[in-house]
């Protein structure tokens, strides 16, 4: 098993993990833009592994918690059973 995390807002009233359409769609109308913002802070290219890939995001969620210039965002775990 693995814990997943994502990026989440406290007023979403929808799991980012399985409702992802509704979501999102939650986000923007709120003028969020969480995924745009976790892109620009996480330090991404196409020449890294997807293993250094998935720690750039990690470490993009802890920083954007940690400082939360907002207020509003937070970082949300969830168990994954893995293959």
């Amino acid at each position: 098993m693995a814990t997943h995390t994502m990026l989440t807002t406290v007023d979403n009233p929808y799991s980012p993990f399985d409702e992802w359409d509704a979501w999102f769609q939650f986000d923007l109308a709120a003028g969020y833009n969480t995924p745009g913002l976790l892109a620009r802070i996480a330090k991404m290219s196409n020449e890294i592994s997807e293993k250094d890939l998935d720690l750039a995001i990690m470490s993009a969620i802890d920083e954007i918690v940690r400082e939360n210039v907002s207020g509003v965002h937070r970082k949300i775990s969830k168990d994954v059973e893995e293959a």
